[in-house]
């Protein structure tokens, strides 16, 4: 028998290690629209899906009882800031602002109706990025496509999730799902001029991303009260979570009240004409814009740019929070992260830490095309943390908080957040022992901190 090269064989072995995706198909053929098929067309049930739980998954990142639908709705928000159009000719430019936004929400399945659906994205910074070109691949997901909401499901919490910079509506589908499945309808939008398909300059990111929200909780309420909708009763928009990662976390702190402070405003280089000015602490455009319809705000490795949040413009965050970073978080830093949870006096607040982790700590897992470029993988992979196992955790210590703090029920939730510090301090084999982490299996309560600290004063 002939001897296979050695290089052949490392070959052979890379293109089989990678062959198969969580959808069950070779992942590099290539679709009639252009999109890495991924083997999407013929998913099954049995068939991995992101934040689907490992054997090792904490007790509450199991999926709720209601099987869950999936939409895209698309939404304009009239006459808005055109910051990128800005010049001194022109310094007041106005456009309508186009917004995608996907949305989950229990629902009735049909007798042969499965919950199974294929997302789409793209890996690239950016339209016209020759370094990070648009690159297209599918996926697919735990949710059935365009199907009857469940009527009998009335006035339900909403949640809104805001995605980095850049990044899409779908990088935290293992969240979506699960907490639609929980009784919340969600609604992840793609912040325009900010995905991977369509990035541009980050002034519009600062301009738009707390006004995005604010209209997306708008029209998720009234859609809601639509008779013709078909998401008629179903939506509670007075008891609204934010959840937003990275860039998204700017968004949430700034809708949930927390001003830019004057040195943000008077930055070289900044928004330009001043504009972040609208969205100062103190300034009545901000007050009046403010929406008290947000309860809770979750923040993974939340931004806090030096000097663009001030000691004063913190402690207008009022509503309970939760903030996850990774100790070794490259991009936002760790300290920004424990500035903001040491400064936010007025909020009952949480800080999951989970050590070694950098900055991808709310993302789906690495898309298998990914693997074939190290700059989009890195944008989605954490090196020391398996993201499975990351998403696992996070549903977990999600679900009890917005239990917790935004549908009120303390007695069920509670202790599941009132852990001591550090997890690896936790007996490994007891989890009777009072100071085990709730929730958690034997020998998996590893690598993880939990701080919280009480509001000083809520006016």
């Amino acid at each position: 028998m002939r001897k296979l090269p050695v290089l052949f064989i490392l070959l052979l072995f890379s293109l089989n290690a990678h062959a198969v995706h969580e959808c069950g198909s070779p992942h590099l053929s290539i679709t009639s629209d252009g999109h890495a098929g991924h083997g999407c067309e013929s998913l099954k049930e049995t068939d991995f899906f992101y934040g689907d739980p490992r054997g090792d998954a904490p007790e509450l990142s199991v999926r709720g009882r209601h099987k869950v639908g999936v939409r895209t709705l698309q939404l304009v928000n009239l006459n808005q800031l055109d910051i990128l159009s800005y010049s001194e000719q022109q310094t007041n430019p106005r456009y309508d602002r186009k917004l995608t936004i996907e949305v989950w929400y229990p629902a009735k399945l049909q007798a042969d109706q499965k919950q199974i659906t294929t997302y789409s994205d793209v890996l690239g910074h950016g339209a016209s990025n020759p370094a990070r070109p648009n690159l297209p691949f599918r996926f697919g997901g735990r949710a059935a496509r365009n199907a009857e909401a469940d009527a009998s499901s009335k006035s339900l919490p909403l949640v809104i999730i805001s995605h980095g910079y850049s990044g899409s509506r779908v990088i935290m589908t293992w969240l979506a799902e699960n907490l639609a499945s929980k009784g919340y309808i969600v609604a992840a939008i793609d912040h325009t001029e900010s995905t991977h398909a369509d990035a541009e300059s980050i002034s519009s990111t600062m301009i738009n991303r707390p006004r995005d929200i604010n209209f997306v909780i708008s029209s998720m309420a009234e859609l809601g009260q639509n008779s013709g909708s078909f998401l008629f009763g179903m939506i509670n928009a007075e008891l609204t979570a934010v959840v937003g990662y990275s860039m998204g976390t700017y968004g949430a702190l700034s809708a949930a009240g927390v001003g830019a402070s004057q040195g943000a405003v008077d930055y070289p280089g900044g928004v330009p004409g001043r504009h972040l000015a609208s969205l100062q602490a103190g300034d009545p455009r901000f007050e009046a814009m403010l929406d008290k319809r947000i309860k809770v705000i979750v923040a993974f490795a939340p931004y806090a740019r030096a000097g663009h949040w001030s000691t004063v413009g913190i402690k207008n965050l009022k509503v309970p929070s939760l903030f996850i970073v990774g100790s070794q978080d490259q991009t936002t830093g760790f300290a920004a992260a424990q500035w903001l949870f040491d400064n936010a006096i007025n909020s009952d607040r949480y800080l999951l830490v989970y050590q070694g982790a950098i900055h991808e700590v709310a993302t789906n897992p690495a898309p298998p095309l990914a693997d074939l470029h190290p700059r989009e993988y890195a944008h989605y992979q954490e090196p020391a943390w398996d993201n499975r196992r990351l998403n696992n955790v996070n549903q977990h210590f999600i679900t009890a908080f917005l239990g917790k703090h935004l549908l009120g029920n303390s007695s069920k939730y509670g202790d599941y957040l009132k852990l001591p510090v550090m997890s690896n301090d936790s007996p490994r084999t007891d989890t009777s022992d009072p100071n085990y982490w709730k929730g958690f299996a034997k020998w998996t309560a590893i690598g993880m901190e939990l701080h919280q600290r009480r509001a000083q004063t809520v006016e």
